[in-house]
């Protein structure tokens, strides 16, 4: 899978890309990743990028020319090229869309700033408008970082074991479970007897216990749009109980 951004602050996003998961799932040729300098697009002496408004108002726009430009450098003929422009007004970003994202070949990531972008490349060269949550940043480039770690972990092998993503919050629809290490006993506290005893269902029940316990207390939103068991219900109407006592 490839990620290419497309931003005014090329260093901005560089540095994120050689340290962590990323860094080494390039390294397994898992995903590519490439940030265009739109900048390097832009026509004149002073490689202006944005300009006023028409109509007039406060701030500057983003002009079509270079952002079309650089879009066009960075699509791969023959690739699944998905364009995704990160703006408040998109739809809200989550774990479902994540999957979704992950199964295309290539995804173009457009980074706006100032007033926004010109709305000639939102209605002809944009297929998807995301937005990380409803609050307004100085730029689309720490939304871009946000989706592509998230859906670049998705992609099979970048995590060593699909598993591991499948156990993460959000997966499922809860949260996830608390997790423990060494030592056994930290600041007075030990880790709970039963990670301790082999059993492994008696730890998968605990853990399941758990992050329905979690998901209630810090999320109930979320019950209403998971797939719950009977045991679940049971479990949850337990857990219902206790909070009343």
């Amino acid at each position: 899978m490839r990620f290419d951004i497309l931003t005014i602050f090329p260093e901005m996003i560089q540095g994120y890309f050689n340290e962590g998961i990323l860094a080494r799932a390039a390294k397994r040729d898992l995903i590519k990743t490439g940030v265009t300098d739109i900048r390097a697009f832009a026509k004149g002496a002073h490689k202006n990028t944005d300009d006023r408004p028409f109509g007039g108002g406060d701030g500057m726009v983003m002009k079509p020319g270079p952002i079309y430009r650089a879009l066009r450098s960075v699509r791969r003929v023959g690739e699944r090229s998905l364009v995704l422009l990160l703006t408040p007004q998109g739809e809200q970003f989550d774990q479902n869309m994540a999957w979704e994202l992950s199964r295309e070949e290539q995804l173009i990531l457009i980074c706006g700033r100032y007033e926004g972008i010109d709305e000639r490349i939102r209605r002809l060269c944009v297929d998807r408008e995301v937005s990380i949550g409803d609050y307004v940043l100085s730029g689309g480039e720490l939304a871009a970082l946000v989706l592509m770690d998230a859906v670049s972990r998705l992609v099979p092998g970048v995590l060593g074991g699909e598993k591991s993503a499948r156990e993460d919050s959000f997966e499922g629809g809860l949260l996830e479970y608390p997790q423990y290490t060494r030592p056994r006993v930290f600041l007075g506290e030990a880790v709970p007897e039963v990670l301790l005893s082999g059993n492994h269902q008696e730890i998968r029940r605990w853990r399941r216990v758990q992050s329905l316990k979690r998901t209630l207390d810090k999320r109930p939103d979320l019950l209403h749009n998971t797939v719950l068991t009977r045991e679940d219900d049971a479990i949850l109407q337990e857990l219902k109980k206790i909070a009343e006592k």
